[in-house]
């Protein structure tokens, strides 16, 4: 994931400071020499980094900082604010026309994953935001980009606008305008044709469309992967298409975030949407705040809690909750459950949404992900009686599901020795929605509610 050593070095450092007694001029020194090599490491342009640096200091300076009973809680508050500000505090909202289609040029070199991005924004738009969507087709140049963007409009039930590959691509974006302002639509995506390299042409064409249709926004997509090389081409676009936006992929994957952390202070452009995964489902608004509570290891609860509610009916959920309390929960449910939360996105991208969890590692996470899939492939190899009765599971019905699922009698014992402990744990839960009082064992530290 992006930023995690960015993370890491930021946690380390922020905890040195909460446990100095004083805040002084001289380990306030320190800490901002360990921030800026962190940034540095980051790949965060030296121009942001001494910015930031020297922001940091003038305002823990301001507050005053070294005269406060706890400064350390300053410090992360003052750090936690500009780290906000520079990914882009107050500009990641998307604008929407009222009464009129909104209209999203998206635009970018070739080979950075635009028509599937297309798509992604296209999901999120009719999924997340309830937006009636329609696609156009505009890359008449690279084969087979129009049959890409189609199939991708029907896996995820969008329409979408083609015109063949012998009309000009400004003819094109006219017509999809046309169809989006006749047929009611909310929001009309245009796919735009990229190039290996920015060129006169390109952006000749851009300009021409960007004319003819006068898009509500104009966004770029950039690879994190690059690196600084994503500022020089969001800052090349700018120039020439004042772009209001900017989609990063591929955060989820091993780049260090210093061009995440350097884009909207050197070019003007914020982020306002992030690649996370390879599916269609992989594409999140960018919050700044958000983002700047991760890389400081608080977590993400806002984000956490919408994945969550995308996955999950509120009263079907209650429905499951109140069959688990009273004795009910059969491996078909628990099943039901795992798959909610793959379809939540990893393992580990989940926990790292939570305040305070500690980091897994790859081999922890691969294990857990391995494990839920074991736990499938067991119970898929059951009847629907033994499903609803796992006690009836002797030694001859386990040799039959073993061979069935290619696993072995010690991993359905495994399995149903999990499954035994949630549901004395449920009982346990039961005998306190009865009581009011924590059943023994369960007392939270401190004492818990019964000590409150």
């Amino acid at each position: 994931m992006a930023f995690e050593s960015l993370s890491e070095k930021f946690q380390g450092i922020l905890k040195k400071i909460r446990g100095q007694s004083r805040l002084t001029e001289a380990n306030m020194e320190d800490m901002l020499k360990e921030v800026r090599i962190a940034l540095l490491e980051a790949d965060v342009n030296f121009k942001v980094v001494k910015q930031f640096t020297e922001s940091v200091k003038q305002k823990a300076i301001g507050e005053q900082v070294y005269l406060k009973v706890n400064p350390s809680q300053m410090v992360v508050k003052i750090v936690h604010d500009e780290l906000t500000e520079l990914l882009g505090s107050g500009d990641s909202e998307l604008k929407f026309e009222k009464n009129k289609p909104t209209i999203i040029l998206l635009v970018g070199l070739q080979g950075t994953g635009k028509t599937t991005s297309a798509g992604k924004l296209a999901l999120l738009m009719k999924k997340k935001l309830n937006k009636k969507v329609l696609l156009a087709a505009g890359d008449v140049y690279r084969p087979a980009a129009i049959d890409q963007l189609s199939q991708i409009g029907a896996q995820i039930q969008v329409p979408v606008f083609t015109m063949g590959t012998d009309v000009s691509p400004v003819e094109i974006a006219k017509k999809a305008k046309e169809k989006a302002y006749n047929e009611h639509f909310d929001v009309l995506i245009i796919d735009t044709a990229g190039r290996l390299q920015i060129d006169e042409t390109l952006m000749k064409e851009l300009n021409d469309i960007t004319d003819a249709v006068q898009p509500t926004e104009t966004l770029l997509l950039v690879d994190a992967m690059s690196g600084q090389d994503a500022i020089n081409v969001a800052t090349a676009f700018h120039s020439a298409l004042s772009l209001t936006g900017i989609i990063m992929s591929k955060l989820d994957g091993d780049a260090r975030g210093g061009s995440a952390l350097s884009i909207k202070h050197l070019t003007g452009v914020p982020i306002k949407f992030a690649g996370t995964g390879e599916k269609l489902s992989d594409l999140d608004q960018f919050h700044p705040d958000r983002m700047a509570d991760r890389i400081l290891g608080m977590g993400d609860v806002v984000t956490l809690v919408e994945k969550v509610k995308e996955e999950i009916d509120e009263k079907e959920a209650a429905r499951e909750a109140n069959k688990m309390l009273e004795g009910k929960f059969t491996l078909d449910d628990l099943i039901v459950q795992m798959k909610r939360i793959q379809r939540m996105g990893s393992l580990g991208g989940l926990l790292r949404l939570i305040p305070g969890m500690p980091k897994i590692t790859e081999e922890q996470k691969e294990a857990g992900e391995k494990e839920m899939r074991t736990m499938e492939a067991i119970v898929n190899s059951m009847t629907p009686y033994e499903r609803k009765h796992p006690e009836v599971l002797k030694n001859s019905r386990k040799v039959r599901i073993a061979k069935g699922c290619g696993k072995t009698n010690a991993d359905i014992n495994r399995l149903l020795k999990k499954f035994e402990q949630m549901q004395e744990m449920m009982k346990k839960m039961q005998q306190y929605k009865k009581t009011g009082r924590m059943p023994p064992g369960m007392n939270l530290p401190g004492g818990g509610i019964g000590a409150m």
